[in-house]
Order: C-alpha cells, then structure tokens, then sequence
C-alpha cells in the first residue's frame, strides 16, 4: 500500500484511540533502518508510523550535506516506493524539532507539503512535532497556533509538547525533576489556545514521567495518572460526558517501561508511543555478533586477504534489519495494535 494519505492516518488514528491500542512511531535513520521498521509493522499486520528526528534527518542527508531537510525528504520519497509493496498503511512524521530548528527543518517541509497539496498531491509527511518544552509555556503555545494554521492547510496532522521529557536525545538534554509531569493546568490553556480540533487536528504529548535513553528501573516514576487528569480536566472544561478523552496523546521516552505502564497510558489516550533507543539496540546487536563471530574474515589480519562475504555490508545488515524488526513487531504487540491493520 503506499504511505498512508491524510485521510488514512486520520482513520487510523480515530481507530486506535475508539479501541485503546496505540502505534508505535519508529525512529529511523536510513533506507535500512525504515525497511526494518515497516517490515515490523507487516510481520505484526499493523499501520505504523517511522520518523525522522533532526539528527537522523542529517544523518541521513551524508556527512558531507548535513542538511535535515534533505535527509528527511529523501528517506521520505525511498519509503513512498518501498512502503507500496507492504500490505500495511505507514504514515511519516518528524520528530522534535527545537525553536532554534524550526526554520531549518519543520517550516521547510510543512512548505513543500504545501506545495504537494496546492497541486493535487497528498503532503509528503503526515505529521510533524514541534517541541516547545524548553521555552515558557506561553510562547510555546503561540508558535503551536502558528504552525498548526500552516499544517492544518497542508493536510498535516501538528504534534504538540507540553511538560519535558528527561534525559537526552539528538544532543538536546533535560533535568529530571517535576517538569517531567505536566500540570493539569496545563492542559487547559492548550485548549485554550489551540482549541479542541476545529483549528486543525493535533496530537498532545504530555509528560508523566518520560526519560529519553536507557535508564535502569527505578530511577523514574511513570505517572499515566497524570494523563488520566488532564483528560479530565479538558472533557469538564468543553462540556463533555465524563470518561471523555479529548486529547490524542502521544508517549515520548518510552524505552524500557513495563508492559502494564504502557496498556494504563494507552487507555488513557495514547495513541502514538516513540521507540528509538530499543529498536536502535536490536539493529546494532546483530552486527556486533556477525563482527565477533567473523573477525578473521571483516579484518585483513597479518597480511591475509580477509573473507568477502563477511565484509560485504549486505552480510551484516541483513542480520540487523531481521532484528530491528522483530523489536518493531514486539512494540506492536505491547501497543495492542497487531493484527488491526486497515483493511
């Protein structure tokens, strides 16, 4: 099936939050690493959603562009062509983006998307993140209202960041302390400023605890209890029958939660949870096996000629893209969303 058009990612995302399972968005960082995500998604029959973050978008552009928008459109346009053979629907969506980024990596793409739509193409991403967390609430607030008039012109879904996430991703680090669970005050001035849908569709990612990166259990208390609030506190605030959930939440930093902590956020709104640090470790794992195993044969030791077949790329990365997806097809299944793909 190709991506999924703006109407699809509207359908999945109404499904999986009427039914209580969520998407899990892989991050990717190379035509590699997205086989392996929307393999994942086809092994476990389910839609998914890989993004791009800026530092994979530059990445992904080669050392010597390092330019986000280039990277993030080219693995864009690869996944167009490959995601067509899968059975499955995959929407594509950018990660944070920090204000200083914004005019170098969202604004551009929401422009080209622009374009797409002006000429009777779908947009070439269906969402992207803006992430307003390190600034006051209010400005960040504001630039949301900004962008999501552009998205919403464009066809593009906006994701939105309220609260901070803790630790560090793509160079940008934050404290752990009370940021990490966002006030239920909070809440009411996104509604506030950015309404409850009629201004352009949104996803919320609130904070209850999150931590980017690997950290051991303990060190962090998950708190979906906050979502739990927030929700209700938006539903009394539009009138809304009690167990309302208004906002469509996404689960930032979601490495190395229990299974348990994930259903109970789920339920509470989480439509969309980001895996990156897990799948990046099933994707590297292989390779340092195939490398120990093999290292007479990757190596040229002691003027010897070294074995071919277990240098040549395609004979490691085979290995990582079989275990990047089988990690992709467990986030699925931790999500509840295997086996709902759309018909």
């Amino acid at each position: 099936m190709p991506i999924a058009t703006p109407e699809v990612y509207a359908e999945m995302l109404d499904r999986a939050k009427a039914n209580e399972y969520a998407f899990p968005a892989i991050n990717v960082t190379s035509s590699e690493t997205v086989n392996a995500a929307i393999r994942g998604f086809a092994e476990a029959e389910s839609d998914g959603i890989i993004q791009f973050s800026t530092g994979g978008a530059e990445f992904a552009s080669g050392q010597k562009v390092k330019d986000m928008v280039v990277g993030a459109a080219a693995l864009a346009e690869f996944a167009q062509v490959v995601a067509a053979k899968y059975d499955v629907h995959v929407a594509l969506h950018t990660d944070h983006c920090q204000k200083d980024k914004l005019d170098g990596f969202v604004r551009p793409l929401i422009e080209i998307s622009a374009e797409r739509v002006k000429n009777g193409q779908n947009p070439l991403f269906q969402s992207h993140m803006w992430d307003g967390s390190a600034i006051d609430l209010d400005e960040n607030l504001e630039i949301a209202q900004e962008l999501l008039a552009k998205t919403a012109a464009a066809k593009i879904i906006l994701e939105v960041e309220i609260g901070v996430v803790g630790g560090e991703e793509d160079g940008v680090a934050h404290d752990i302390n009370e940021k990490l669970y966002t006030a239920e005050g909070d809440f009411l001035k996104t509604i506030d400023a950015l309404g409850s849908g009629e201004h352009g569709r949104y996803l919320l990612a609130a904070t209850f605890g999150n931590v980017h990166g690997v950290y051991k259990p303990g060190n962090v208390k998950l708190r979906p209890d906050v979502l739990k609030g927030g929700q209700e506190a938006a539903s009394k605030k539009l009138g809304l029958a009690a167990g309302s959930k208004p906002f469509e939440l996404v689960f930032h930093g979601g490495s190395g939660s229990q299974p348990e902590e994930i259903r109970e956020a789920v339920s509470y709104g989480v439509v969309k949870m980001n895996v990156d640090t897990d799948t990046q470790y099933a994707f590297t794992r292989p390779i340092a096996d195939h490398f120990f195993k093999n290292y007479d044969g990757v190596l040229k030791i002691d003027g010897e000629v070294g074995n071919k077949k277990v240098y040549d790329p395609r004979s490691y990365l085979k290995a990582a893209e079989t275990g990047m997806a089988q990690r992709v097809v467990e986030a699925v299944e931790a999500l509840g969303a295997a086996g709902k793909k759309l018909g």
